[in-house]
């Protein structure tokens, strides 16, 4: 789908992950005319495949690849559509009393027993851009990557630790190396399936021990510019980080 690249103009949204596009007026805006969990406006909503215009031609795509067809409005609210369908579906007692949750706004539920609102909690994630201080950096294949691109160091930041010392920890239980100068850089919404992505780099002081320790990647290694391996593709945090060292280096 490619050669098809921005030709769809409306999305919506059908379970996590998968959107449903449609060409020019054959899937119409929403107007309250048919059932919608999430209503975002303009050209995208969230709903149930059954609840389509029945004459609507659809083609369906993963969220990721969408990001080549829709406009980047458009992606960025079909991205947001598929969060609120995975917090409308796994989130649906409430953890203080555990009756069951009543949609308050398009982003909050509130408990008809005690009370208690509650919003959407994305995970907070750290990825950083590791160098080794000799014009190379580390890119890394993790064993959860779908395909055979390399990517970033990343991790989830736990309770009592900042985002900072979320790097250095990460960076060490996966790769046994120590870093410095741990700066940010950028966030990204990331909804695959519900996390908030802060972006970092830094710099190792001992790449020469570099070696995967927890079994979370399966191989990597520091590269130069000239040099790489298949990319994490965009619209990541990953790539936005390596692009920006290519172009720092280039």
């Amino acid at each position: 789908m490619e050669s098809d690249a921005k030709n769809y103009s409306r999305a919506a949204v059908i379970g996590e992950g998968k959107v449903w596009l449609a060409d020019g007026d054959k899937l119409p805006l929403y107007d309250g005319r048919w059932p919608a969990l999430f209503d975002l406006g303009d050209a995208v909503c969230a709903c149930r495949r059954e609840d389509l215009p029945g004459d609507a031609a659809l083609t369906s795509v993963e969220l990721r690849a969408s990001y080549r067809l829709l406009a980047e409005e458009e992606y960025e609210k079909a991205a947001k559509a598929s969060e609120l369908l995975f917090w409308e579906r796994t989130v649906r007692y409430c953890p203080r009393c555990g009756t069951a949750l009543e949609r308050a706004t398009n982003i909050s539920k509130k408990c008809p027993q005690c009370g208690a609102e509650h919003f959407p909690s994305p995970a907070t994630a750290i990825i950083v851009l590791v160098t080794d201080g000799n014009g190379r950096a580390l890119l890394v294949h993790a064993r959860s990557f779908k395909h055979p691109f390399f990517g970033l160091v990343a991790g989830f930041v736990e309770t009592g630790e900042s985002a900072e010392e979320c790097v250095r920890r990460e960076v060490m239980e996966e790769t046994s190396l120590r870093v410095r100068d741990v700066r940010y850089v950028a966030s990204q919404s990331w909804p695959f399936p519900f996390q908030l992505m802060l972006g970092f780099t830094a710099t190792a002081e001992n790449p020469e021990e570099l070696r995967f320790a927890d079994g979370e990647l399966t191989d990597g290694g520091f590269y130069t510019p000239d040099a790489l391996p298949p990319l994490a593709t965009p619209p990541s945090l990953a790539r936005i980080l390596i692009d920006r060292w290519l172009a720092a280096k280039l």
